[in-house]
């Protein structure tokens, strides 16, 4: 079913860790572990272990960067195949909210991509009709997404010589969400040219123009969506060879007019309920706001079928009773694995030792926010339903996983030793192409800047790039500019920061890769997820300040982004060696060691890779940049970071400002966020001046 197309060939420790894997998976073992070392192929390896078990396969990273080349990879190695792309389609998020101690509301705020609303429509659409589907996804998998069968049950299928009133399909196209326009049109939308209907779907770049005469469906034809010129679908069909279009609906939140009405009833109910435990508890301000609230997203979802956090009645329409887990992308996989037989699905939890933690942790913080919400009258408790998985739900709904790090936690480790398989854990340290672990140098921090540049000048001159790592946003800057205004030098420089949105990030990489950039200075590199062959050198500044940006898991991770070069080097600036940094460099040339012994035992020349720049992951108009906007500011009167005036701020505000900010960027640490970490504990800093 899934056919692996690749010039590669299994080697090094990549045949015993595929011929494992692949054996426990098909056993139906419930956990095991890959670990690899950075460049080892583990992408690679699961592509074959796909291929071998021919399960279905859900791939999950920790951020949508990594995600995104992940999805270039998969979308290569199986061209054939269904290879799909599910992340949050938010450019920027700003989640309803209510601080009582201000009585201040807090709008949802979201700016959506459309592009990748697209391409999460076109997942479930490929849930819905093919076994071979691939899906990597962010975290957001394990978010509400609405009921598979309701979903399914919403699919209109045309064919010609069908009799078909133009006003039914123009009806139940409004049911699938889709707008009507008398202008352009845009995805998502329809418009009737006499007797022809044209729709742009949600889900593929496409035109369908249906062609009416008497009543009857005469023709149906695929347009390019700008020339409007014969095109050939790239949609899912229900069956390969049908004759059947099938039109998927514009949204994922869908409910027929039956359990509509039922919906509403028991919302009302529900509403009348609310209403009155507040009242007995002396809170008539919060019964009078949440009547008049619910009212208004009844009315306007009786009227147009839709209203702004509609999400928050799903439990409603997907016929769900309180306290009812929500239904995630993980159902429409188990939907896939029904409705065509199979054997089940495939986890794969990408740098599970970031992931694993992520999904852990979403829950909770959820409930909390949604918890005040309904608590003051802005919410029925039924939102709170309307919620990510909590872990172990998770864990239920994920049978077959595999964990894959180079550097896994003992949570993976000891789960894959409880199995029907006692140990199944894989190694890669060996890459295929005999790389090594790079050469490692620790150098004072006198002087460090113009040695940076030194040491740039001399990658350049080989036509290499370069990453450097600081601790703090205004070093990353600081440096940045050094760089750039250094006249004996013609280093090009970037600089990589939170601010970007994730496509931007991801030119700048391919840039880096294409050479219009020569070296790419940030706080946190790591969390690109990051694939760049064309990188011999990296410097970390300060790798001696204990913290989670300097761990010794974080160490390793940042060393191993040079191990793609023949070249790799790696130089910390410190002016001492930490326990961590020991701990990452005894790691290293223990692996190095091993490689070294490996290659001369196989007679082996170490050879740089040679990966091509994919195409883009999406086509995209070019748009403003947003600028980070954090919640706990909103109490004290600010929007951005940069309208902090500590001057302001009384003694005791400044304590309970900097103690939700530490909070903050404890719970980014611990996600592995450390970008937005060094912005919180930024903040802070600016605060105690």
């Amino acid at each position: 079913m899934f056919k692996l197309k690749s010039d590669f060939q299994p080697t090094g420790d990549q045949p015993g860790a595929i011929k494992f894997l692949s054996s426990t998976i098909a056993k139906g073992n419930p956990h095991q572990t890959l670990k690899g070392v950075t460049g080892s192929g583990k992408t690679y390896t699961i592509s074959q272990i796909i291929q071998n078990t021919g399960l279905p396969a859900l791939i999950i990273s920790h951020n949508k960067t990594l995600a995104g080349q992940l999805y270039q990879e998969f979308r290569d190695f199986f061209p054939d195949n269904a290879v799909n792309y599910f992340v949050s389609y938010y450019d920027y998020y700003q989640p309803e909210a209510y601080i009582p101690q201000t009585d201040t509301y807090i709008e949802k705020e979201a700016d959506i991509n459309a592009e990748i609303d697209k391409l999460r429509l076109s997942t479930t659409a490929n849930l819905l009709s093919r076994p071979d589907c691939i899906v990597i996804a962010s975290v957001s998998c394990i978010y509400n997404l609405g009921s598979p069968l309701e979903y399914q049950k919403n699919l209109i299928e045309l064919i010609k010589g069908q009799l078909l009133k133009p006003a039914t399909l123009v009806s139940r196209l409004t049911d699938l969400q889709y707008s009507r326009t008398r202008g352009e049109l845009q995805r998502g939308t329809f418009r009737i040219m006499g007797s022809t209907l044209q729709l742009y779907p949600s889900y593929e770049e496409i035109i369908i123009s249906i062609e009416f005469t008497d009543n009857t469906i005469k023709d149906i034809n695929l347009l390019d969506p700008i020339n409007f010129s014969p095109q050939k679908s790239k949609a899912p069909q229900q069956f390969p060879d049908s004759p059947y279009l099938i039109i998927y609906p514009a949204k994922h939140f869908i409910a027929d007019p039956v359990s509509q009405k039922e919906a509403f009833k028991n919302i009302r109910a529900d509403l009348t309920r609310q209403i009155k435990h507040l009242r007995q508890n002396k809170r008539s301000l919060e019964a009078q706001r949440l009547e008049q609230k619910v009212n208004y997203d009844l009315q306007m979802m009786e009227e147009l079928g839709f209203v702004g956090g509609i999400e928050n009645y799903s439990r409603y329409f997907d016929g769900r009773v309180e306290g009812d887990s929500p239904f995630t992308l993980l159902d429409h996989f188990h939907h896939n694995v029904s409705k065509f037989n199979q054997a089940g699905f495939l986890t794969v939890i990408d740098e599970s030792h970031i992931t694993v933690p992520q999904i852990r942790g979403m829950h909770a913080g959820d409930k909390s926010r949604k918890q005040t919400l309904i608590d003051y009258g802005f919410r029925l408790p039924s939102a709170l339903d309307n919620r990510p998985l909590t872990y172990t739900e998770f864990a239920a709904r994920t049978p077959i996983t595999l964990y894959t790090s180079a550097t896994p936690k003992e949570h993976e480790i000891s789960l894959s030793k409880t199995g029907k398989v006692k140990n199944a854990v894989a190694h890669q340290y060996i890459r295929p192409t005999g790389l090594l672990d790079p050469i490692t140098e620790v150098k004072p921090t006198k002087g460090q800047a113009q040695d940076i540049i030194k040491e740039l000048g001399e990658m350049k001159g080989k036509n290499q790039r370069g990453l450097v790592l600081t601790l703090t946003k205004k070093m990353a800057e600081d440096l940045t500019d050094y760089i750039k205004n250094d006249r004996d030098s013609d280093i090009k420089v970037s600089y990589l920061h939170g601010d970007l949105d994730t496509l931007d990030r991801q030119d700048i990489l391919d840039e880096l890769r294409g050479g219009k950039v020569d070296v790419v200075v940030g706080i946190n590199l790591l969390r690109e997820g990051l694939d760049l062959p064309e990188v011999s050198l990296i410097c970390i500044l300060d790798a001696e300040r204990e913290g989670f940006l300097r761990t010794p898991t974080s160490l390793v991770q940042i060393m191993g982004r040079a191990a793609r070069h023949v070249e790799g080097k790696v130089i910390l600036y410190a002016d001492k060696v930490s326990r961590s940094m020991k701990i990452a460099l005894d790691e290293t040339k223990k692996r190095r060691k091993y490689q070294v012994a490996y290659n001369k035992k196989h007679g082996i020349t170490p050879a740089s890779i040679n990966k091509a720049i994919r195409e883009k992951l999406l086509k995209r108009e070019a748009k403003s940049k947003k600028k980070l906007r954090i919640r706990e500011l909103a109490e004290f009167g600010w929007k951005q970071p940069e309208e902090i005036d500590p001057e302001t701020l009384t003694p005791a505000d400044k304590t309970k400002l900097k103690a939700k900010l530490t909070r903050l960027m404890n719970s980014a640490s611990k996600n592995w966020e450390f970008e937005q970490a060094a912005s919180y504990r930024d903040l802070i800093q600016k605060i105690e001046l």
